[in-house]
């Protein structure tokens, strides 16, 4: 069970902030979330950086039960 942690707007689409998924990769998290949490999600998803222990990864990574998916959307601001 791999641990999916959402930021921003994808906490915001999920509704949570934090879920577990049976998946051996990226993908496969990626996709489990997808069908749980509709597609408001998969909108958001699709302009996500997506990380494995704080590191940027391919969809094809392997993720086991002490993984951190972390799905990071873009983010803007500062002043003018």
């Amino acid at each position: 069970m791999a641990k999916l942690r959402l930021f921003a707007s994808a906490r915001e689409a999920a509704g949570t902030g934090s879920d577990v998924f049976d998946a051996t990769t990226v993908a496969e998290v990626l996709a489990a979330a997808t069908h749980r949490y509709g597609s408001g999600f998969a909108e958001v998803l699709a302009t996500c950086r997506i990380w494995v222990n704080g590191n940027d990864v391919a969809p094809d990574t392997t993720v086991g039960p002490h993984d951190e998916v972390a799905v990071l959307p873009p983010v803007s601001g500062g002043s003018t």
